[in-house]
């Protein structure tokens, strides 16, 4: 398969997953939407008929009220006058839970203050009709019942409670409408979701056979490829063992040649030294010898002012060539290792970090001083690896911060570390022109520079750098920008066990 059909496949895989995930989505909230729709469709519906009911209970209390009143007039008896009380005790709470339901619909509380005034009435007559009875005058009871039946105030309740009753069976077919349609919506929604989940299973699964014939195919290719494969391996690795030896005795060879000079230097640095001696001891004498007096002779003159000075930094220069020269010279053993072995073991042994790194900052201290760099050390954890490997990561780091800071602004160089989980975590951070986050990984590969190539390199430093760090059982990592500055972060184990030990070779 082609990368150009891996990347539709890849696609379409995408946009069905996308598109299922959408009609999820909708299904899922068109659903919570209307069945919540249709809870509150159902709850006015029964709201309707709750209301309805209280309307026939409190026409149901005045009736028993007017049948207890009646009762009592007739008979003068006590069941019907605790009757009628236990009725009118109950008219009151009835009617104003019914005005209590009824509040949300303004057309029925015109209606509940039309009932409650001819309720109120209605309760007065009662009043009097029984206590007219209860005084032994029951013509005058008989009489007010008469002109209550002729001021039809038990018709106007009729009527009213009848006109409230309409409006609620008004409301519930309506709310039984509304209730339906949502029901009929939220099955209609599940249905043709359900159908688009359907649709699209069918795509998935027409892509998957189509993914897994387009495997077979290129497995049916692969095996083909691989008729001839292991006499190619054999005659590449050939090739690539010949190179590799060609490789290794070019390294030897320059290691060899570079060791020559390397000896006359520290050579002639020792004679240079000796001479130094010589030379500012005879110039102290010549320093203290008196106008018209003979040369001081003697190894005890004492050098002052700019003799002083001079012997000093002659003194300095001079271990800054020795130190350089010590490195180079381990360096050039590491290189004559690798070409007698093939590859350097490294040895784990412990190492105490602040030692290693300061000694490694003294031999670039001339470089920073130029270069107005202040190299801060914080807390350095010590750890169990390989000397020359942690040399050469440092060296390199340290070099390139000095390297690379911005002119014209004091560089500060900071070196610190801390432990986290059996391992520990070293950074390096400066100030200086700092490396565009597109180039973060660029810098790590080889021959491979970014930003502005005013400086001496061959772009191997930080890919060799990287490569001890794995060897070694570590990451690396870079955070920066552009005129802010860098820092580089190396995480190896605390103790480098002899059972990982040369494993990545």
């Amino acid at each position: 398969m082609t990368a150009g059909a891996q990347r539709w496949r890849a696609f379409w895989q995408i946009l069905l997953f996308a598109a299922g995930l959408l009609v999820l989505t909708v299904i899922s909230a068109g659903s919570v939407y209307l069945v919540n729709k249709a809870r509150d469709d159902s709850k006015w519906v029964l709201h309707t008929l709750e209301v309805e009911n209280q309307v026939n209970a409190l026409l149901l209390e005045v009736r028993r009220a007017e049948s207890g009143a009646r009762g009592y007039l007739l008979t003068q008896g006590a069941e019907f006058l605790a009757d009628h009380e236990k009725a009118v005790a109950a008219i009151v709470p009835a009617l104003d839970r019914l005005a209590h339901l009824i509040g949300d619909n303004p057309a029925q509380r015109e209606s509940i203050e039309k009932l409650s005034a001819a309720i109120e009435t209605r309760l007065g007559q009662f009043a009097r009709e029984t206590d007219f009875v209860k005084q032994g005058q029951p013509d005058k009871a008989i009489a007010l019942a008469r002109e209550a039946a002729a001021d039809s105030t038990t018709t106007t309740i009729s009527s009213v409670a009848s006109v409230m009753i309409r409006e609620e069976e008004r409301l519930f077919r309506l709310r039984s409408v509304n209730a339906d349609q949502s029901q009929t919506l939220a099955a209609s929604l599940t249905g043709i979701g359900s159908g688009l989940v359907v649709v699209l299973a069918l795509l998935s699964i027409w892509l998957v056979r189509r993914s897994a014939r387009a495997r077979n195919d290129a497995e049916t290719r692969l095996r083909d490829a691989n008729v001839n494969l292991e006499a190619i391996v054999d005659e590449r690795t050939a090739d690539l063992r010949e190179a590799n030896n060609e490789i290794q005795r070019f390294a030897y060879i320059v290691s060899h040649d570079l060791r020559s000079p390397l000896v006359n230097i520290m050579g002639f640095t020792s004679e240079l030294e000796e001479l130094g001696r010589d030379i500012f001891r005879r110039i102290g004498s010549l320093a203290h010898v008196p106008a018209d007096g003979p040369p001081i002779e003697g190894a005890d003159v004492v050098l002052d002012g700019p003799d002083k000075q001079l012997s000093a930094d002659f003194s300095e220069a001079l271990g800054f060539i020795k130190s350089s020269i010590a490195k180079m010279d381990r360096l050039i053993s590491a290189i004559l290792d690798l070409t007698r072995e093939g590859r350097r073991e490294f040895e784990p042994v412990r190492i105490d970090m602040r030692e290693l790194i300061e000694a490694i900052v003294a031999t670039v201290a001339h470089q920073a001083a130029e270069a107005q760099a202040e190299i801060v050390l914080g807390k350095l954890p010590d750890i169990v690896s390989d000397r020359l490997a942690l040399e050469q990561i440092f060296s390199n780091l340290i070099d390139n911060a000095i390297k690379y800071l911005k002119a014209g602004v004091p560089g500060e160089i900071a070196i610190h570390g801390r432990t986290k989980l059996g391992y520990a975590i070293f950074e390096v951070t400066d100030n200086g022109r700092g490396i565009d986050p597109k180039d973060h990984q660029r810098i790590f590969d080889l021959f491979r520079r970014a930003g502005t190539q005013d400086k001496p390199g061959q772009g191997i430093g930080l890919a060799h750098v990287r490569a001890l760090v794995r060897r070694l059982g570590g990451t690396m990592s870079v955070s920066s920008e552009l005129n802010v500055g860098s820092t580089f972060t190396i995480t190896l184990p605390i103790k480098w066990n002899a059972s990982n030990r040369n494993e990545e070779r």
